[in-house]
């Protein structure tokens, strides 16, 4: 009896343990985790700041923008690219792409828009990445946006771009003479590529 006994007892505490393991891989725990694989507004900040030289406010107000439509991302790519635009236009760029897990690889992007845009420009991207664990995820896939352009002397703008349950949110500053709007997609790949289709 004193065996059975023991056994039921071992049981049960088995069948406990295995209860609030599994508690902890539910949604309490899977937040925890999604907590720990996305980056907080200050990290992102602070990226711009190391790449755009130093903190603007129109860094910090786009970013919050972002973060309040959005969430916290999952990664972020750095780069340059430049574009130009006579109702057509193209656009080239090239970057690293940053995961929460230490994951980075260089990325390239391009891609061709319409619209009324008129002008060229060069910029420097700080790229918002949400629901993405790989850059697989987001390699030769085509990320749709429509995205309006004032760079006079020297401005800042944020549109998304979304292909499924990925989005992206590209935080642009740059220097050229382009004005206008446009509809467009970006392909990014792992190599450079000079087709934009």
């Amino acid at each position: 009896m004193t065996k059975l006994f023991d056994r039921r007892r071992a049981l049960t505490l088995l069948g406990a343990g295995l209860a609030a393991g599994a508690m902890g891989m539910g949604p309490a725990g899977a937040a925890v985790r999604r907590k720990q694989e996305t980056y907080s507004s200050d990290e992102i900040i602070m990226a711009g700041q190391k790449f755009f030289g130093r903190t603007t406010r129109g860094l910090a107000e786009a970013v919050e923008y972002v973060f309040s439509s959005q969430g916290e991302p999952t990664a972020y790519i750095v780069g340059e690219e430049g574009s130009g635009a006579i109702v057509g236009g193209l656009r080239y760029g090239e970057g690293v792409i940053y995961y929460k897990n230490g994951g980075r690889e260089k990325i390239y992007w391009q891609g061709p828009s319409i619209g009324f845009d008129f002008g060229g420009n060069g910029s420097r991207a700080l790229v918002l990445v949400y629901n993405s664990s790989s850059p697989r995820d987001i390699y030769d896939e085509r990320f749709g946006g429509v995205e309006g352009s004032a760079y006079l002397v020297g401005g800042l703008g944020v549109n998304f771009q979304k292909n499924r349950d990925i989005i992206l949110a590209p935080i642009r500053t740059g220097v050229g003479a382009r004005l206008g709007a446009n509809v467009g997609y970006l392909k990014y790949t792992q190599e450079p590529e000079w087709n934009p289709f």
